[in-house]
């Protein structure tokens, strides 16, 4: 289920995983991580801003030798 309508800057988490090119399993991983907090929705559907998407994806490194670098 996708939201009806967002408001413009707001990003479902299937939204934001294709902002940035990565599965949305990433973005969950983001916010798991705290590199990325929900800015509403509920905790199944969050939504996340534009702004705080494009840092998480810059601020998130590989953490384990042999992990991938996401590409820019």
């Amino acid at each position: 289920m996708e939201y009806p309508s967002l408001p413009p800057g707001l990003l479902t988490t299937s939204q934001a995983a294709q902002a940035c090119g990565v599965a949305p399993a990433t973005i969950r991983d983001w916010r798991r991580r705290g590199l990325l907090h929900p800015a509403g929705g509920s905790p199944r559907r969050p939504y996340y801003r534009l702004a705080d998407v494009t840092a998480a994806q810059a601020a998130a490194k590989p953490t384990r030798p042999g992990q991938r670098h996401s590409k820019p």
